[in-house]
């Protein structure tokens, strides 16, 4: 499926495209290219989950289709739907002509002139420069049916529209569905993935990704950036600040011109770390300080 050849290829590959991986997940990203099996990734939000196929599909120069699901999404919706505005002004131009054939005319209606392609079709259609990268992103918002749906899509890479008949892949696209665990997803899906728990990464790793993913900050602001969001990923909060997070802040300091931390910049730059005002009034007052005083610690001793 690819030009990959080993893990450490895959690691340098993803590198390469700013996303730093350990040798676990570059492991099973190769099991997963090497094998043609469906990548399922859970894990917290803002682990990265999302921006591995995103560096995916750029490391191979793939087009990336990504299929973002919501409640409520359907068999239809992910796969195909008929342009219906086109499809009334067609039969308007065709009374006005006259002389219209009924049944021809929904022959005529029915075709991939009409057709809007959504993610699944789009995967199932032949690319260039090779099968595509199939983001499934967020698959625990959705329900079970669509579920099923997807099991018996992704099991023969094919879909069938009713008017035209089942289109299969020439060529079964990259699949990487990922959850943020908000509920289990079926064991059913599960057993067709390679599956890896993306958890946050070590202080030597997150390091490494904010280095490269914004290599302009310091190396002393980057190490107080690291530390002080890992150690508050240990408080009790609603909702804990990912990678993702720590790679913004980080991004907003330096577009403050910020060389070192203190508890008067966290208070003003804390909404990039925190989405959730029960987890800002926690850090209100003394606690930022002594949050900060226990992460520069912990740099001291180390």
């Amino acid at each position: 499926m690819s030009d990959i050849s080993s893990i450490d290829e895959v690691q340098a590959m993803l590198a390469g495209q700013g996303y730093v991986c350990g040798r676990a997940l570059g492991t099973v990203v190769f099991l997963s290219l090497t094998l043609g099996r469906p990548l399922f990734l859970e894990g917290e939000a803002g682990v990265g989950k999302t921006e591995i196929a995103k560096a995916i599909a750029a490391g191979l120069g793939r087009r990336l289709i990504r299929l973002q699901c919501y409640e409520g999404l359907d068999a239809s919706s992910a796969v195909y739907e008929w342009n219906f505005a086109e499809q009334m002004i067609a039969i308007r131009a065709a009374e006005a002509a006259g002389g219209v054939d009924r049944e021809r005319l929904t022959d005529e209606l029915f075709t991939e002139e009409f057709l809007i392609e959504r993610p699944l079709l789009q995967a199932m259609r032949p690319q260039a420069g090779g099968a595509p990268v199939l983001l499934i992103d967020e698959l625990d918002r959705t329900d079970e049916p669509f579920e099923a749906f997807l099991l018996e899509a992704l099991s023969d890479f094919q879909v069938t529209i009713p008017e035209l008949g089942t289109i299969h892949a020439p060529e079964p696209p990259i699949v990487i569905l990922t959850s943020n665990r908000t509920r289990e997803v079926h064991d059913a899906l599960k057993r067709r993935c390679l599956y890896h728990w993306v958890d946050y990464p070590s202080f030597e790793r997150e390091i490494e990704i904010l280095q490269a993913r914004a290599p302009e900050a310091a190396e002393k602001l980057s190490r107080e950036v690291v530390a002080f969001v890992q150690r508050l990923r240990t408080e009790d909060l609603f909702k804990k600040p990912g990678v993702a997070e720590t790679i913004d802040w980080a991004k907003c300091l330096l577009a403050l011109d910020v060389i070192d931390l203190s508890p008067e910049v966290i208070a003003d730059t804390v909404g990039a770390i925190l989405k959730y005002q029960d987890d800002i009034q926690k850090l209100q007052g003394s606690e930022a300080k002594r949050i900060l005083d226990e992460a520069k610690a912990g740099l001291e001793a180390v």
